[in-house]
């Protein structure tokens, strides 16, 4: 049989989440199996220290219960990505005040209106992007790359050029100039100019392996 696992996130201004805590141990959490995160619900599940200790710890059978389901994640998609890994790897999850689990019909249909929900979300974040940037155009703003200064560029590369004549290799002369190297030989093929030989890279001696080479893998928790 699995553990009981708990997970208590309060935001920054909150005064240390209690309800949370007690109502997780009375649901028969130990108080060492809790996790804790005191941060803004704008970090994503990835950026919480707490809850990346708590999944890598839970193993398959584990119940992980939280006081709400919005304490997984900063958004729906981002508690449905939380939700989905832990169903994969077999853990269970139980949301106290919603009433959530996925092990029950009734769960699956919860997560199932999430996800349409956090699909409309999706579409909604996309709608407002493409707003924003038709109406950003409309003001005269340019998106993408900054046009290249041909001026600038041609006055580099004569100096590039007489770098390289001078004996400086190619990297050495596209630093001189605040290139890569790479955009150093686009620049020369682009306008038919010959390359410098690449460096040639030492070879390096062959290593023999170890037999202690192959790593143990980390013992089973307990």
């Amino acid at each position: 049989m699995g553990l009981l696992l708990g997970y208590v996130r309060v935001s920054t201004t909150d005064q240390g989440g209690q309800a949370q805590f007690d109502a997780l141990r009375e649901a028969g959490v130990p108080e060492e199996h809790i996790y804790f995160d005191q941060l803004s619900g704008a970090k994503a599940a990835k950026d919480r220290p707490g809850l990346t200790a708590l999944l890598a710890y839970a193993r398959r059978d584990d119940t992980v219960l939280v006081y709400r389901i919005d304490r997984l994640g900063r958004s729906l998609i981002d508690i449905l990505n939380t939700v989905a890994d832990m169903q994969k790897r077999g853990i269970g999850l139980r949301s106290l005040v919603d009433g959530i689990d996925p092990s029950t019909p009734t769960g699956r249909l919860q997560l199932g209106l999430f996800a349409t929900l956090a699909e409309y979300e999706r579409e909604l974040i996309n709608e407002r992007v493409r707003a924003g940037m038709m109406a950003a155009k409309e003001r005269g703003a340019v998106f993408g790359q900054k046009p290249v200064d041909q001026e600038t560029v041609e006055a580099k590369l004569e100096i590039a050029r007489r770098l390289l004549a001078e004996g400086k290799t190619a990297t050495k002369a596209a630093e001189l100039v605040g290139w890569s190297r790479p955009t150093l030989y686009r620049y020369l093929k682009q306008r038919g100019a010959e390359q410098p030989p690449a460096p040639e890279k030492p070879v390096a001696a062959g290593r023999a392996r170890s037999r202690y080479a192959k790593v143990k893998p980390l013992p089973e928790r307990s």
